[in-house]
């Protein structure tokens, strides 16, 4: 397979956060996960390694890996837990040698295959990629897009998302605590940016946090340890459907905390929070790795900037506690209005 290149127009800026380097002073960097559908696993795989200019490796018959790399391993998958498992299953050559139990697992698998296929994404995970090389995923998006990749909105019954995974730029509990700040008090903002698929929403992929928990974590007196701090999540959030996962975050400072808690064998230890908000629609030609990521940043210009962080903090919480004058006022400015003009206001000011 062949991929011809021609000649493209620079893509959108991808912006940077304040803080590029982490305390140790290395390049931050941010993994990241891409859905879609329209493609089979071995046109991706073979794109992404031209692309990359990497070596295929095969370790299931559904899940492929691409190295190479100075970052590390690349790997393309269909999303089916059940079907990659039994695709690592080694098969005699001749289906008369194979034992019963064999024979019926492998009619469960190409059963499995039929019904995934149409439904199940496609989905390339990235190793964690240095901020400066972002501009190589979003040219990616676009090979992908003109060899026929589709996304969430090319069918009703497909729920496909962008997903990333930023390392944080420090991980003490003060500098986590003013990200995930941040993050909530921009929270309906970023959801009325993503514009939530309707399949997606309806497979609570990614929930919002729970009201009391937002004040619990908002309030001016809270101010916890990193123990405490992971308990509170742990217990108004023992789940992976979040709309900013923290679990692999938590899993990485203090794993036996959060097995305690979390049995689920697809929480996986990483120094990253886990974003899960955005929807896959690589097959919009307006559609980019920009439109998450600049989103993302100005989260971490939010939690750079504690006077402004407060300010908001505050006004967000007094919006929280008024419900019923929000509802007797239905012409007033919803919070995501509110969050958009403080937004603008401060790039105003800050040119």
């Amino acid at each position: 397979m062949t991929f011809a290149t021609t000649k493209r127009p620079p893509p959108p800026t991808l912006k940077m956060p304040p803080r590029t380097q982490t305390t140790d002073g290395s390049p931050r960097c941010v993994g990241i996960e891409i859905e879609f559908g329209g493609l089979t696993l071995e046109q991706t795989a073979t794109l992404l390694a031209d692309h990359f200019n990497g070596k295929l490796s095969d370790p299931g018959r559904y899940e492929t890996l691409i190295r190479g790399d100075p970052a590390g391993d690349w790997r393309v998958e269909l999303d089916f837990e059940l079907l990659k498992e039994l695709g690592r299953r080694e098969q005699p050559p001749d289906a008369a040698e194979m034992p019963l139990e064999t024979l019926i697992k492998d009619g469960v698998e190409q059963m499995l295959k039929l019904i995934a296929e149409p439904l199940v994404p496609i989905e390339i995970i990235s190793p964690p990629l240095p901020l400066s090389r972002l501009n190589e995923v979003q040219q990616l998006i676009i090979r992908l897009r003109e060899a026929g990749a589709t996304g969430t909105g090319e069918n009703p019954i497909h729920a496909f998302g962008l997903q990333l995974n930023p390392q944080p730029p420090a991980l003490d509990t003060p500098s986590l605590l003013g990200l995930f700040q941040a993050y909530l008090c921009l929270a309906d903002w970023l959801r009325k940016r993503a514009d939530i698929d309707l399949t997606r929403r309806l497979t609570q992929f990614a929930e919002p946090f729970p009201r009391a928990y937002v004040c619990q974590v908002l309030a001016p007196d809270y101010q916890p340890d990193q123990d405490q701090l992971i308990d509170d999540y742990l217990r108004a959030n023992p789940t992976r459907n979040r709309e900013l996962d923290l679990l692999p975050l938590f899993a990485h400072l203090d794993a036996p905390r959060v097995q305690q808690q979390i049995d689920d064998p697809r929480v996986k230890a990483r120094p990253t929070f886990h974003y899960r908000l955005p929807n896959s629609e690589i097959d919009q030609p307006d559609w980019g790795l920009h439109l998450a990521w600049n989103d993302w940043v100005e989260v971490e210009s939010l939690a750079a900037d504690p006077e402004r962080l407060s300010t908001m903090r505050t006004a967000y919480l007094a919006h929280l506690e008024q419900p019923l004058s929000r509802l007797l006022s239905p012409g007033a400015e919803d919070w995501a209005q509110k969050s958009a003009h403080w937004l603008t206001d401060q790039a105003l000011a800050n040119n």
